[in-house]
This record gives C-alpha cells, structure tokens and sequence, in this order.
C-alpha cells in the first residue's frame, strides 16, 4: 500500500492537492484538497452594488467573461430589468463569452493538457518546412524544451508524425488565444476583465466597423478549431480508447445552459439558450436550483452554516477546524454531487435532442466507433470541450451579423435601494451561479457557487466524496513514480483553483511535497 500525494498539481488554473491510496497497483481512497481561501464573498459586503459586475469579473483571468455575464444576470433581477436586456446587448454579452470560452478551450487542450499524450521530443532533428517545429527543434538542439518539459513520463502512443503536428499546433494555439482576447476587446474594451457586460445589458453601441474586425478574427479561430484542434482531439482519442472509461466520475451531470437567445423569460434556468439547462440522473429532468446546498463538514468554514442553500449562505472561515482538508465547500443538488463541465453540458443537451449537439455527438461516436454510453470518462471531457468549441465558433458568426449598430445596448432603470438576484449560467467549466442581495443601497450578501467547487468538492455532510475524488477511485497507476493516470484524469475537468479560491492560509497549507509536472 503506498500513499501518492501530488502538491501542487501542475498545468492547471492555480494550485490543488491531490492525495491518494493506492494499493495493488490501485486508487482505493482519494482526496482533493485546495489549500486556499477565496474572499469575495467578503470584499463584496458593504460595497455599492454596481462595483459586483466589475470585482467578480476578477475572480479570475483564464474565464473572467463568465463572471461579469453571471454577476450581470443577478443584479439584472435585483435592479428589476431582467426580461428588459435589448437584443443588442444579449448578444454582445454572447459574443464576448464566447470569445473568452474558445481561448479557455483552447488553452485547455493545447498547453495544460495535451503533453499528458503528445512527446515532446517528437520536435527533435525535425529538418521539414513548418516554422513551429523548426523552432522547437532548435529548442531540443540546445536542450532546452520548456515549458513543455519536464513532467511525469507515460506510454506515448501517437505516431512521431501526430505528434509533431499536434505540437506545431501547441505554438499556433497561442497566437489563436492572442486573436480571441482581441475579439474579446473587440465589445468588451480590454482583456482580461473586460468592461462590456453591464446590468442591464452591454456598455457600447455596436458599430460596423466593430462587427467587420469581429468576424475577421473569428474566422481564423473558427478554421483552428475545425481543422486543428478537433482532428487533435480525435486522434487522441483514438490512440487512448480506455481513457472513455477511465476516470469516470460520479455518473450526475448538471448544466444551467448558456448563451441567451432571448431575454424575455426571467425564470433563467427556462430562458432559451443555445444549449439548455437540465441535469442527468439516470434520465433528464429540470433543473430546481432551489435543490441546491452547500456542505462544510470537510471544509475549512464554520459548520453553523452547513446545508444552506447559497442564497442564505454565509462564509466564515474556519482554518484550525477538525478533519477538515479543503478551502472548497461542497456543492451539492438534492444532496447528491454532480459533475459539471463541457461533457455535462453536452450530455444534457444530447438528451434534451439538441439538433447540432445530436449531429456532432452522433459524428464524433461514429468516427470512434463507439456509443453514447461510453461519454462518461477522462477523454470524454475533451471530446465535449472540443466540440462545444467547434458549436460556439459556429454559432457567434450568426450573432453577430444579427447586431444592429446604432440601436439600444443597455435597458433604463433607476438603482433600486432594495433587491436580489441570482444569475445562473454555464462557463467553459461549467455550472456558475452568483447572488446579490442589496439591502440600503449597499451590497449585504454576496455568494459565489463556481464550477470548479462542484468538481474537486471534498467529502460532504455524509462523507460522499466529490466528483474528481470519485473519478480517481478505482484507476490503475501503472508506475507510482509516474502517477501520470491520476493528472491526466485530473486535467479533464480543467479545474481554475483561480475561481475556486483565492487568499492562502500558510499555517494551514503543507508546504512539504512538490511534484510540479
């Protein structure tokens, strides 16, 4: 019986602690743990209510958009003008999300995930025409392959010449982030933590000028992610087809949908997305956020405020507390934990007979020669995350030809001295929901439930162990050396311990193993 314990945990958003049991070549206990304390809740108490939208925007730099449509969403029902949001400014919020959701993908793959199967030495004596390759390999003459090394060794299955494209894709994908912060720019004036997303709808009028240079970077990012980063995607899938049952999670799927097609509907979680709201549990059902709770019984915050729904929640740390092992609470939805992310999405919406979902889901199992059924594990995740890409890069060229410059982006409303509001939305992790209650003009609760927190929760009231820990179990480790199974499974998620947490304790935090690969 060894014990493995990675801390922290390399090529993901932030840190996070994964210790595990292994015995007989087997994960039979798992926990993870983040070993930092987010503090939003608490700047935000006492604040006017317009500054939410632009802190939480700062939650993090990787997936801010989410953050400021999210914060926008509540203070949109607490100001009273939720079913007001002009058609111009939902789909400048549209199209500023979705910028950020396909450099957020595409970072996801190509730097923090994609050297767990590509070999970077594959760059070597490389004597071709792609300038890429030519630079790494000048790179691998001198010794030097960072940041692409080093890290956990593993069996490397795809072909020398997969892998060399695949890596000439790694330095394409940088640039192709650089296009999609500048289409972020483009309505949301900066990146990262633009300032386009406002209550009420979007800051600027769009111009046509504004649509042209939009549509002219969106058509690069929308050729690399057809003709780049899916076919990536696929060929590891195809080289690693066990990795669709490994790593599975705790079998619950939950999404709040994304991108508005209209604002009518105040009732979010039944407003019209592109892709819907819903949550598996062995068949698809509607989603009652009312259902949800967060445990503190292994976190560090006081159990007083255990089991509450997060519009009573509270947020009062606890760092000395007894048998408590993570800065994160434990979200869970009719007391069960539910895995949210890209694959949920998607699964929910292939439910739900998504027509495009249905179509690029029934392509992708065709090309693998498998079935719906075996889209629970590790590559799963980013056979979802890449075909959520290819749907959104689709889908923001309508949108934004739909724009009309010169009318209406942000609806009229006077500041309410009294209000709440939940906004309730997917981002590229996943399930996000956000709360303001104002109460004498001032901002009086603030509470953040993020994607990551649902997926790397620790055990609950009932000691259930959250989705990552219950996707560890079970896993074979080939090399305890080398636990590269247990990061590969880990980097599916694409955890962002930036939203999860945020101030570290250091007398709490075990500063004793480091195994950054």
């Amino acid at each position: 019986m060894a014990r493995i314990i990675i801390d922290p945990v390399g090529r993901i958003e932030g840190h996070l602690k994964v210790e595990v049991i292994v015995d007989a070549g087997e994960v039979k206990d798992a926990w993870v743990s983040a070993p930092m304390f987010r503090g939003f809740e608490q700047i935000l108490i006492g604040r006017h209510p317009m500054d939410a939208q632009r802190l939480t925007t700062r939650v993090c730099g990787v997936c801010p958009a989410i953050h400021s449509v999210c914060s926008s969403l509540a203070l949109d029902q607490a100001f009273g003008v939720a079913d007001q949001i002009p058609d111009n400014g939902r789909i400048i919020r549209n199209l500023i999300l979705g910028s950020n959701y396909l450099q957020s993908h595409i970072l996801h793959f190509y730097v923090l995930s994609a050297l767990d199967y590509v070999d970077p030495t594959a760059a070597a004596d490389y004597d071709g025409d792609d300038a890429n390759l030519k630079r790494l390999s000048e790179f691998a003459a001198q010794g030097q392959l960072a940041p692409l090394t080093p890290r956990y060794k593993g069996d490397m299955r795809l072909d020398r010449e997969t892998s060399r494209v695949a890596l000439s894709h790694y330095l394409r994908a940088l640039d192709m982030r650089r296009i999609c912060h500048e289409m972020v720019a483009v309505f949301g004036g900066k990146m990262p933590h633009e300032v386009g997303c406002v209550p009420g709808g979007a800051s600027q009028r769009p111009t046509t000028d504004q649509i042209a240079s939009f549509l002219g970077r969106l058509r690069d990012v929308r050729h690399f992610v057809h003709d780049c980063y899916i076919p990536d995607v696929l060929a590891v899938a195809k080289a690693y087809p066990e990795y669709f049952e490994i790593g599975k999670g705790c079998g619950r799927y939950l999404s709040y949908g994304v991108f508005d097609q209209h604002a009518g509907e105040t009732d979010l979680l039944r407003r019209p997305r592109l892709l819907p709201s819903g949550m598996l549990n062995g068949s698809l059902q509607h989603v009652d956020s009312t259902a949800i709770t967060e445990d503190l019984r292994y976190a560090y915050y006081s159990d007083e405020h255990t089991h509450r729904h997060p519009t009573q929640g509270e947020t009062h740390p606890q760092s000395d507390k007894t048998d408590a092992y993570s800065w994160a609470k434990a979200p869970r939805m009719d007391g069960e934990p539910y895995e949210v992310g890209p694959l949920a999405r998607w699964l929910v919406a292939y439910h739900s007979s998504h027509e495009e979902v249905r179509s690029a889901m029934d392509g992708l199992l065709s090309a693998l020669d498998t079935h719906a059924g075996a889209l629970h594990g590790t590559l799963a995740r980013h056979a979802a995350r890449a075909l959520d890409a290819g749907l959104i890069a689709d889908t923001m060229e309508r949108w934004a030809l739909q724009l009309k410059p010169g009318e209406p982006v942000c609806a009229d409303y006077d500041m309410p001295e009294e209000g709440s509001g939940t906004g309730l939305m997917d981002g590229p992790r996943g399930a996000l929901l956000h709360h303001v209650d104002v109460r004498d003009g001032r901002i009086s609760r603030y509470q953040l439930v993020v994607p990551t927190t649902w997926n790397i929760s620790p055990r609950d009231d009932e000691q259930v162990p959250g989705p990552v820990e219950q996707a560890l179990m079970g896993t074979a480790v080939a090399d305890e050396d080398n636990p590269i199974e247990l990061v590969r499974i880990v980097r599916s998620f694409d955890p962002c311990m930036a939203c999860a947490v945020h101030l570290i304790d250091a007398r709490n935090n075990d500063l004793g193993v480091y195994r950054i690969l």
